[in-house]
């Protein structure tokens, strides 16, 4: 019998605790490891609508996002992001996000 892969881990932990935020979006990751970049960004879209939003997926997001050179859609998860992260008082995660915004060459601002 073989070992489950991090990601039947990850589904089966997310089975008993279908609401676990980190559970979610460490799937979201294992996703984007495994080139099944729709269902990722499905995933990581469902965490920033959250409430409250969870801030790490608008930058993963944005990241994946930019990989596949879709910078649009990039450039609208981090400035979705740089917002959630201010009201939710993580300064530091707004000035990342703000930093990768302006490498991306921050256009329609």
């Amino acid at each position: 019998m073989s070992t489950p892969s991090r990601r039947q881990r990850i589904e089966a932990m997310l089975a008993d605790e279908p609401g676990d935020v980190f559970l979610r979006y460490s799937l979201a990751m294992e996703l984007d490891k495994e080139d099944e970049h729709e269902s990722s960004l499905a995933r990581l879209g469902e965490l920033t609508r959250e409430t409250p939003p969870y801030v790490p997926a608008f930058f993963m997001a944005a990241q994946q996002l930019v990989r596949l050179n879709r910078i649009d859609e990039a450039r609208t998860f981090l400035r979705n992001g740089i917002g959630s992260a201010r009201a939710q008082g993580n300064a530091h995660a707004a000035g990342e996000m703000s930093e990768f915004l302006a490498s991306l060459g921050d256009a329609g601002e």
